[in-house]
């Protein structure tokens, strides 16, 4: 029998309408095997515990285990790598923090360009943290710190967890913002520091929440100001330093990031997933608890962050001078 007209393009428009309808249902039936997630340092750490966080809450709620794999090294270079060099499935996914931002500066010949080859998923939690001091410091206020450390040029140390870390970072930025001259101490890890920062062997530091805020609630270190645009609530008597120097802002955040290639809808799959688990009272407890805050968004929202991320530290690492060692 030949064919109607009608009969024809419907049989054209039912089979260019397969791969996409395919892909669907592939994506609808993700996952179908265990997902590592790789983790760019060592276990047991703020990025550790907050992956296996939302890892277990994917588990549970796509029916197949999310394995988180510590893969630390090379300043994260090095999980990061092996990641970009995983099939674009969804199967092998990215903890993804703001060392990914700056080591696109620090380093001058990666095997990679993070913006081009790890496609944004879902950003997971935004937090601050703290200029503290020792107690020995006379200033009370970022104002009066300002003060000091223009009257003694040279003569404060700021510790930070190793050479171009988020507290390095974080304390070249406000140098650059405020003239301010200090001396950049740098340890193998933020533990060390802290130690030192107790013993009065430095005298600031631009620490994380949750190393530094039993600490200040103890009274052995003072808490100038947080690094976050605004206070955080959990130090709500804690000024931001935005409020004595306009437009400081250096907060860590992390998110999931995939292989470039990776199907938009298994992406915007673990999007919707990880944004419920952002609204769920219980992961907002969790999170709130170290003083961070989540950070709903889309793919899209996540890539603006990590852009606008990279081109920041990319200035203050050139102002700087600083080198990955």
């Amino acid at each position: 029998m030949k064919p109607t007209r009608r009969r024809f393009l419907h049989l054209v428009g039912g089979a260019a309408a397969l791969p996409a309808m395919s892909r669907f249902a592939w994506a609808q039936a993700y996952p179908t095997q265990p997902v590592r997630l790789i983790v760019t340092t060592a276990a047991g750490g703020t990025q550790d515990s907050l992956a296996r966080l939302i890892g277990q809450w994917l588990s549970e709620r796509l029916g197949k285990p999310f394995i988180i794999e510590s893969r630390p090294g090379g300043g994260t270079n090095i999980g990061t790598e092996a990641v970009v060099r995983a099939p674009a499935d969804g199967y092998t996914l990215l903890f993804v923090s703001p060392a990914n931002a700056s080591n696109a500066t620090l380093y001058d010949k990666l095997n990679f360009n993070f913006i081009r080859d790890i496609a944004p998923v879902a950003s997971i939690s935004r937090e601050p943290q703290v200029m503290a001091v020792n107690p020995s410091v006379p200033a009370k206020t970022v104002s009066e710190f300002i003060a000091y450390a223009k009257a003694n040029p040279g003569k404060i140390n700021m510790a930070s967890a190793g050479n171009g870390t988020g507290a390095h970072l974080s304390g070249e930025l406000f140098k650059m913002m405020t003239g301010v001259t200090m001396v950049h101490v740098p340890y193998r890890g933020g533990t060390p520091a802290v130690t030192d920062l107790l013993a009065g062997q430095v005298q600031v530091m631009f620490v994380s929440m949750t190393g530094a805020i039993e600490h200040i609630r103890a009274g052995t270190l003072r808490a100038l100001a947080v690094t976050t645009a605004t206070r955080s609530e959990a130090l709500p008597g804690v000024p931001a330093i935005g409020e004595f120097v306009p437009g400081y802002e250096a907060s860590v955040w992390f998110g999931i990031g995939a292989p470039k290639n990776t199907p938009d809808e298994i992406i915007d799959k673990l999007n919707t997933e990880i944004n419920a688990a952002l609204s769920d009272p219980k992961i907002k407890a969790r999170l709130a608890n170290v003083g961070a805050i989540a950070l709903v968004g889309s793919p899209t929202d996540f890539g603006w962050l990590i852009a606008e991320e990279t081109e920041k530290w990319t200035k203050v690492i050139k102002f700087a001078g600083i080198k990955a060692e």
